[in-house]
């Protein structure tokens, strides 16, 4: 079996194996034309991604951009319900962030509850219509990726995922 990228028994990837190969058997020359095709991959996943984020934030609301559907999800999905968790998760400044949230609370799609744990803090919520229009997006979203997945074995999709996990370390 391959090595996964970060594995700590592989090769380190800019030193040569005693060889002269790269850590996979490809010389140094079919190994960067790898790596180009890989980088070129990801850009054009990247850009279906990003279309795919426009196409879902018009499902829930015509005025939505695309960090508003982000941010609408990762609240949704209970991975980021205060603004500095949702900074953090999406990578993204303050005033973004602010913006967005405004937005969906304005759109009726967010509502800000204190905390429990710390009355001083707020904490956004999904809406039933956010949950409601969500749901509808990523059917949508869920039927064309899975059109596609299902293509491939248990066993690819699990090797894919790995492969994914370890580059996104």
């Amino acid at each position: 079996m391959t090595a996964l990228p970060g594995d700590p028994d592989a090769p380190a990837p800019d030193m040569p194996a005693p060889d002269g190969l790269g850590p996979d058997g490809l010389d140094g020359s079919r190994l960067e034309d790898a790596i180009v095709r890989v980088e070129r991959e990801l850009g054009r996943l990247f850009a279906r991604i990003r279309i795919s984020w426009r196409e879902a934030a018009a499902t829930v609301h015509p005025d939505l951009q695309p960090l508003g559907y982000q941010v609408l999800v990762s609240i949704l999905g209970g991975e980021a319900t205060t603004a500095g968790a949702i900074m953090e998760r999406l990578q993204t400044d303050k005033s973004a962030v602010s913006r967005q949230v405004r937005q969906l609370t304005e759109l009726g799609l967010v509502e800000s509850v204190r905390d429990p744990d710390d009355r001083r803090a707020k904490r956004m919520v999904a809406t039933e219509l956010a949950k409601e229009r969500v749901a509808i997006a990523r059917a949508a979203y869920h039927g064309r990726i899975g059109e596609r997945l299902r293509a491939w074995t248990a066993e690819d999709l699990d090797h894919f995922a790995d492969l994914l996990d370890q580059l996104g370390r």
